[in-house]
């Protein structure tokens, strides 16, 4: 078996209600998809980018990475890596971003197809499962575009949240002065009651001492995780904030070198990394920082913010995560690690969207076909094809 050709969809649709979080507002929603063939017709998907991928990349997936994959054997996975990176050091493309993104969603298309060639799913060729289902919370409450939005508006949506049997939701901090920010929290957990799991999101809105400011006032009101409080990057910074409170700290979710996953697990900066599988490399890269988290005992929560096919691809890597620490029972986001699931506004999450994918009672059923376990629809490419 072959790979015969390399393909990218770039994806794209306004959305009529924008939305905002602390560092920017979205009119649309876009997806790169891509498309891997081998000769003897089997047909691998990927997602590269998590929504934020231009449609530049679909050209450099096709033109950039297509040669050095085409005419390759799946299976030597490991021989494609090593060439993909050689040619990404000598192009000076290291470090993540814009190259790992992309080279994400081909190298789990890759998996695809070598799970669908023995006939078994992903799970089974990263090492087989520790669990069938997997627990989910709503990453919902954002702001709207041009307001702070009402917060009996977003009070109302977390209710929606609950109601569909989510036992954890989060909500977007960092984009309003903190005192207002830490407002709508407290109104958020007075609705939704202190059983369900409220955390936070800053997306590196914060310097350090604003941070370690505003964890404090969250410390109060129970939430269960800080995420990406200060910028990516700010070592430093994610450091003192986690030695300043005892409301965990997470963050990772755009990193995609195992070098900077290194650093933020050597400086014990993070209490929960969250490696995205459509931005870190794909799913080998993304097992790699799993394994470098246990050696500092951190737990694993990917980050997802896709299409189905980046929800298939993190619930085959999320379902071969072990306890952190082992446990024979492990509880929820204690020990055992909780699922992403995107509830804002996207039409083509939602045309490609099939029910074995949707949480049931807050919980996630892991594919168990061949490969990924899902299938593309043609008429969504179609539908909202951009290129």
């Amino acid at each position: 078996m072959r790979v015969r050709s390399v393909r990218a969809h770039y994806l794209r649709t306004e959305i009529e209600e924008p939305f905002r979080w602390s560092l920017y507002t979205t009119p649309i929603r876009q997806a790169l998809l891509v498309e891997v063939t081998t000769d003897d017709g089997l047909v691998g998907w990927g997602e590269s980018g998590s929504g934020t991928l231009p449609a530049s990349a679909a050209a450099f997936v096709e033109d950039a990475l297509g040669p050095l994959v085409e005419g390759e054997d799946p299976f030597d996975l490991a021989g494609i890596r090593q060439k993909v990176h050689a040619a990404f050091d000598r192009a000076g493309w290291t470090g993540g971003g814009f190259a790992a993104q992309s080279l994400s969603g081909v190298e789990v298309a890759l998996w695809d197809l070598m799970g669908q060639a023995v006939g078994r799913p992903v799970s089974d060729l990263l090492g087989g499962r520790v669990r069938e289902r997997v627990a989910a919370y709503a990453t919902g409450l954002y702001y709207d575009a041009t307001s702070a939005r009402d917060v009996s508006a977003r009070a109302e949506e977390a209710m929606g949240y609950v109601e569909d049997g989510f036992g954890a939701i989060k909500m977007k901090v960092g984009g309003l002065a903190p005192a207002e920010d830490i407002a709508a929290v407290g109104q958020i957990r007075e609705v939704v009651g202190g059983d369900i799991s409220l955390m936070v999101d800053a997306n590196c809105a914060y310097d350090a001492a604003t941070a370690i400011a505003v964890g404090r006032e969250l410390e109060e009101l129970r939430v269960a995780w800080f995420e990406e409080p200060v910028g990516r990057h700010d070592l430093e910074g994610y450091r003192e904030v986690r030695r300043s409170l005892t409301v965990p700290i997470t963050g990772g979710e755009h990193l995609g070198s195992i070098e900077a996953f290194r650093d933020l697990l050597a400086g014990r900066a993070l209490d929960v990394v969250q490696p995205d599988v459509a931005n870190c490399g794909g799913l080998a890269a993304a097992r790699e920082v799993a394994v470098l988290a246990r050696a500092f005992h951190v737990r694993v929560f990917p980050h997802v913010w896709g299409t189905p096919v980046a929800v298939a691809a993190a619930l085959q890597f999320i379902s071969t995560l072990p306890s952190t620490p082992f446990v024979e029972y492990p509880n929820v986001m204690v020990q055992e690690p909780v699922f992403e699931f995107d509830s804002t506004p996207h039409p083509i999450r939602e045309a490609m969207m099939t029910s074995a994918l949707q949480p049931q009672d807050g919980w996630l059923t892991v594919p168990d076909k061949p490969g990924l376990g899902i299938t593309v629809d043609r008429d969504v490419l179609e539908r909202f094809a951009a290129r």
